[in-house]
């Protein structure tokens, strides 16, 4: 079983494992997910007491900072899976103050937009969760590879924004409301929300398997990289609706 999520290796998959302590399982993974929910709400509140002291610089310098440590920690679970129960709750609590940051930043402009952000992320991951327990919505090979190819080509424009944003070349995507924009905003989403399918069937694939419980945090970590994406993805879309 292939996966198409970049921080979800297919080879994980397919070694075959000595178990020498208990199994993976899904309400391990959950559990594992909750705990990394709850250190991003750490991160996500020291920021947020920094941005009501109006201590914007600060901020700033700390969601850079952020954005910097999380990328490179992903980067490096993505080839040493092993270490993702040390570097998953670095990752989260970075993650976190970059997120409070950009909300609290949205909120100021856009009043109660931070909320139905939440709201319709989390109505997403519900609603893509009963899809695949379904068998709607399958983890084919096909639907990997497309999902992987977009995803990859996602991550390689935003890198390069990245980079860019130093030099004062932001690509205009980023501060426009047009309607073309707006349609790469709402198609960059349902990228962002299948690959929820994609990080589903892994979990399940390692419960099957079975993977060894350390485990739970690799498949509780891509489902957290995922979730906090559609979040973004939401909130960006819905303050280009505001500005419409």
């Amino acid at each position: 079983m292939k996966s198409s999520n970049p921080i979800l290796r297919d080879n994980l998959l397919e070694q075959t494992y000595a178990l020498t302590e208990r199994p993976m399982s899904i309400s391990g993974t959950m559990n594992k997910l909750l705990i990394l929910s709850l250190i991003m709400l750490a991160g996500a509140a020291a920021v947020f007491y920094q941005f009501s002291l109006q201590h914007f610089d600060f901020v700033n310098m700390i969601m850079t900072a952020g954005i910097i440590v999380g990328f490179i920690c992903a980067i490096i679970i993505a080839f040493k899976a092993d270490l993702t129960k040390y570097l998953a709750p670095i990752y989260a609590f970075s993650q976190g103050a970059v997120l409070s940051g950009i909300s609290c930043f949205f909120e100021k402009v856009y009043p109660g937009i931070v909320i139905q952000a939440i709201s319709m992320t989390l109505i997403v991951v519900f609603s893509m969760a009963m899809l695949f327990k379904l068998g709607a919505i399958k983890a084919t090979e096909k639907f990997k590879a497309v999902i992987f190819i977009a995803t990859l080509a996602i991550l390689i424009f935003y890198v390069v924004s990245f980079i860019m944003s130093f030099f004062g070349a932001l690509p205009t995507y980023f501060y426009s409301n047009s309607n073309i924009s707006i349609v790469i905003n709402v198609v960059i989403a349902v990228i962002a929300a299948l690959n929820l399918i994609i990080d589903f069937d892994f979990i399940e694939k390692g419960v099957q398997a079975p993977l060894p419980s350390s485990y739970e945090w690799y498949g509780a970590f891509g489902l957290l990289v995922t979730i906090l994406w559609l979040y973004i993805e939401i909130l960006r879309l819905l303050s280009r609706l505001r500005n419409r």
